[in-house]
């Protein structure tokens, strides 16, 4: 099966002064296969947040390409990248980003909203992806009325809200307790499985590791191992 997402000898170099450099990725290679949860694993400093961040068009690497869809896309202009991030692509970071004044209803039809979808289609679409995350309940309460696993499953919804091909995740677990974490982990490995979603997440708690299709494990900007798991065995 042909990856959704390639990086072809990435590197990423952040020049501190003349003199310094940092080499952030050096020379990485990893294929994303579609409708999998693939996860990048590594201490902080590692470079899994650059690497996320080159993959889903945030960044741009110093040296080599990504081909997300077939498609070369380390040389879009800020506009074409912005176009691709806004329409293919979705992202859920640790800090949920809710709008607190809007409740998790309005925080996910607002996202529609943004990208232009018919209003015919927000509020249907809205409703189903909160019920999709378990939220049917909780749809009209506002973020500081949510618990912090809740609000997460908020922002999953938000992002699947626009149909992306490919969601990336920084550290959607790390300010949740373990509990919280899994669930919200079980919760991607459905909309992989399930749905038909393709996601790339970051993370460093190993604890999470055999909920996932394939880890990536990083160290000093480089990958030192790669590993897979056979989720469809251990469901049956």
């Amino acid at each position: 099966m042909e990856p959704i997402l390639k990086a072809v000898d990435i590197s990423r170099v952040f020049k501190i002064n003349d003199k310094t450099e940092v080499h952030a990725l050096k020379s990485i290679n990893l294929e994303v296969p579609p409708d999998k949860l693939v996860v990048l694993r590594g201490r902080s400093g590692s470079g899994k947040t650059t690497l996320i961040n080159i993959l889903g068009a945030l960044d741009r690497p110093t040296s080599g390409e990504v081909i997300f869809d077939g498609k070369e896309i380390t040389a879009l202009t800020d506009a074409q990248a912005d176009k691709l991030r806004r329409y293919e692509m979705s992202f859920v970071f640790q800090s949920v980003a809710l709008i607190p004044t809007m409740t998790a209803y309005e925080n996910v039809e607002f996202a529609m909203r943004l990208v232009g979808a018919p209003r015919s289609e927000r509020a249907a679409r809205a409703k189903e992806c909160l019920i999709r995350v378990g939220l049917e309940k909780r749809m009209h309460h506002r973020p500081g009325e949510l618990s912090g696993g809740e609000q997460q499953r908020v922002a999953i919804a938000r992002a699947i809200a626009n149909r992306p091909k490919l969601i990336f995740a920084d550290e959607p677990t790390a300010a949740l307790d373990t509990p919280t974490g899994l669930a919200v982990m079980n919760l991607f490995r459905e909309l992989a499985h399930e749905d038909g979603l393709t996601i790339v997440m970051t993370t460093h708690d190993t604890t999470m590791m055999e909920m996932c299709d394939v880890v990536y494990t990083l160290e000093d900007g480089e990958i030192t191992d790669v590993s897979e798991n056979d989720i469809t065995d251990k469901e049956e």
